[in-house]
């Protein structure tokens, strides 16, 4: 990532903290100029910055991302903790199931048959793999998490406890008496480098696939309807939620509790501000960003926030016009 020294360059330090908890012997970082007023009282060794005078007198690396910095620095100094390669003899794994080198099945894992799982996969103590999953190398499968039957999970991801992956699709009909089920009959697949939060759900497709884009982010408690498909690189935040057969575009972000109604299209790049909602079939386009419900461009949500505020001014006017007009208005 490269980076240039400002000041000493023998300095030594031995941890990484925030800029209110750092000493002397820390690393800490500036993500950007609003915060060079913390840098300064902060009492750290030695900070991540972008510019020398965020750094506000203290020693500092100079990088184009401080925060990026900061995350790799961090990896760097705690490293994940890998479990010892092995299935444990308390593990449920069939034998007709088929583990990579490397991998670690913990105790209370169960590995159903005809799984084909990769190379330095983890998967952790009450784990639950399906019938015919597969998952790629150096995947690691948190405690307690659910990958139903058939899915398949790339390389590189993160699947974190709770989660449930390939549970059935929200989908049914009314035949004139009951909600009849329509069977679910699809899978959902997972690509590369994808990390999934804890307790989020992704459903399994009707016919075909849901899909998860390569480097997407997806937090906690999310839910990921049938058929959705949701491109590279995007985020998805805590609580929001993506009704089935939606198409989400890469590097798209849904902030948190957001909302895509069915058969909804967000485009590349977007944004969908916090607890903004798409309605049905609608369509943000690409690169916008968008707030409200139903979700608006985001000035002109600000503008009709600032409307709400004053409306009961305006209703105390109206009334005293309509009073001074004719006497027909009421006290407000």
């Amino acid at each position: 990532m490269g980076g240039r020294v400002s000041g000493p360059a023998d300095l030594r330090l031995k941890g990484v903290e925030s800029l209110d908890r750092a000493s002397s012997t820390d690393l800490s970082w500036v993500a950007d100029s609003r915060r060079a007023g913390e840098a300064g009282a902060s009492a750290a060794g030695a900070l991540l910055v972008r510019a020398e005078i965020d750094a506000a007198g203290h020693p500092a690396i100079v990088v184009a991302n401080p925060a990026a910095a900061f995350a790799l620095w961090l990896g760097v100094l705690h490293p994940p903790r890998r479990p010892k390669a092995g299935v444990s003899p308390r593990a449920h794994v069939d034998r007709t199931a088929r583990i990579g080198r490397g991998t670690s099945v913990a105790a209370g894992a169960i590995v159903r048959a005809g799984a084909r799982i990769g190379a330095r996969v983890v998967i952790a103590g009450g784990a639950y793999v399906g019938e015919s999953v597969e998952i790629g190398d150096d995947t690691w499968i948190h405690a307690n998490a659910t990958i139903l039957a058939g899915c398949r999970i790339g390389e590189r991801c993160a699947v974190h406890s709770g989660a449930v992956i390939g549970s059935d699709g929200f989908g049914y009909v009314w035949d004139g008496a009951a909600h009849r089920k329509i069977p679910q009959l699809g899978i959902v697949r997972i690509e590369d480098d994808v990390d999934i939060g804890a307790n989020t759900t992704i459903d399994r497709a009707t016919l075909g696939e849901t899909v998860i884009g390569r480097g997407t982010k997806i937090d906690n408690l999310v839910q990921v309807g049938h058929n959705v498909v949701v491109g590279e690189h995007a985020l998805v935040c805590g609580q929001a939620g993506i009704a089935g057969s939606s198409r989400i575009g890469s590097r798209a972000t849904l902030a948190g509790q957001a909302g895509v109604g069915d058969h909804a299209t967000v485009g590349e790049g977007s944004t969908l501000t916090g607890q903004s909602g798409v309605l049905t079939a609608g369509n943000v386009p690409p690169g916008a960003v968008v707030s409200g419900m139903p979700a608006a461009p985001h000035r002109e949500f600000l503008k009709r926030a600032a409307l709400i505020g004053r409306l009961p001014e305006l209703l105390r006017r109206l009334a005293t016009l309509e009073r001074a007009a004719g006497g027909r208005g009421k006290d407000v």
